[in-house]
């Protein structure tokens, strides 16, 4: 028997899930939100929680500062662990400073607010930052950081209080279009009816439309991040994104000279190998995350990618940023991976079942920063509204 009746039923509770249910919810529709576990527990929360539009494709960074906007107006009502600090590219070398010059002229194409910053002026800003690394920087005064294991909870405390229902450790096991209307099954026995079903399944290929899965273009990237000890009273403000980050974030490829500098990268480092960039960003405990790395498999070989973490990628991670920034102490604290998914042909995976259901996954690394944005337009155009 079924409980009530939604106009929409959110299938996955981290950031993509969650924002499709806070516009649906801004649009007046009766919404319910399902997680399958006690709290999130994927990409969602295993990230820096840096909201950074200025790493993203032209396309995409519209909605990144759309997402900023919407950020800071939920954190303006209800705190969800939003700072703006701003967030800086360090160039390391001659080419780094042409793209981060270019970048900058892109973005005053663009109307997003960017600064060139002088060697000197990033190690006024930026304590510990190692002299010989920096030539020079560009800041974006407008980003945000996040707590990621805090953030998104906070987020489902506030929809709860503007009236979205929210189940926890609701594992969905079956969805079911039903003439104008979808069924949807949790493994507790329970079933939800409603007008639309949006499923936002993360990398959890393995329960809803495996087959669907098996035969896309999805693949998985496993990244590994760590977190030191308290710094004590040092603090680093916003996000540290660092050469290899210009090398690799979509911004830059677009770019005049991007093609050219990246075709003088050696093909065989251990760089290359595993993905690895480093990033910096301080948490509220005093703590400095720090990473990443990236391992792909395709959507149907996730567990090729094991569950161990690689201390030789660890280590390179740790020299690489010994290298940047001379922190008071390198003692590590934890130790994690995350794992997002991306497509290998698009830049979200999008499909829609019996008119009514729809798949919303495959978003990549742009989640944190590109799902508010994106949600809204998706909800308009689902509901046509």
């Amino acid at each position: 028997m079924a409980d009530v009746e939604y106009d929409l039923v959110v299938v996955g509770g981290g950031v993509l899930g969650t924002f499709h249910a806070y516009h649906a919810m801004k649009k007046g529709l009766k919404v319910a939100l399902l997680e399958k576990d006690a709290m999130p527990k994927g990409a969602t929360v295993r990230n820096f929680g840096q909201v950074v539009p200025s790493g993203m494709n032209t396309k995409w960074q519209q909605y990144g500062r759309k997402s900023l906007k919407i950020y800071k107006k939920i954190h303006a009502k209800f705190d969800i662990s939003v700072r703006q600090e701003g967030s800086i590219y360090l160039a390391s070398n001659d080419d780094e400073i042409q793209l981060i010059e270019e970048l900058k002229e892109i973005n005053r194409a663009n109307d997003y607010t960017s600064i060139l910053f002088t060697k000197t002026e990033c190690l006024r800003k930026y304590p510990g930052l190692n002299e010989r690394y920096v030539k020079a920087g560009l800041f974006f005064p407008e980003e945000i950081t996040v707590e990621p294991r805090t953030m998104i909870g906070r987020v489902h405390k506030y929809l709860k209080k503007k009236g979205v229902s929210i189940f926890y450790k609701a594992k969905v096991i079956e969805c079911n279009a039903l003439n104008n209307e979808v069924s949807t099954q949790l493994a507790n026995g329970r079933m939800l009816m409603s007008a639309k079903v949006i499923i936002c399944n993360g990398s959890d290929f393995k329960t809803l439309y495996p087959e669907l899965f098996s035969t896309s273009d999805l693949e998985v990237s496993k990244l590994q991040m760590m977190k030191t000890k308290s710094q004590g009273d040092f603090k680093i403000s916003g996000s540290i994104l660092t050469g290899l980050s210009i090398r690799r974030y979509e911004a830059f490829a677009e770019c005049p000279s991007y093609l050219k500098i990246k075709s003088k990268e050696p093909m065989d480092s251990l760089e290359k190998k595993w993905g690895v960039h480093i990033l910096f960003k301080q948490a509220m405990d005093g703590g400095v995350i720090l990473g990443d790395s990236h391992e792909y498999a395709d959507a149907d070989n996730i567990d090729d990618l094991g569950f161990d973490l690689n201390m030789d990628i660890d280590d390179l991670m740790l020299t690489r940023a010994k290298e940047i920034f001379s922190l008071p102490t390198y003692e590590i604290e934890q130790r994690w991976f995350g794992m997002y998914s991306q497509c290998k042909n698009s830049d979200i995976y999008e499909r829609t079942i019996d008119r009514n259901i729809h798949i919303v996954t495959g978003i990549g690394g742009k989640g944190m920063t590109g799902s508010a944005g994106f949600s809204k337009q998706n909800i308009q155009q689902i509901f046509n509204i």
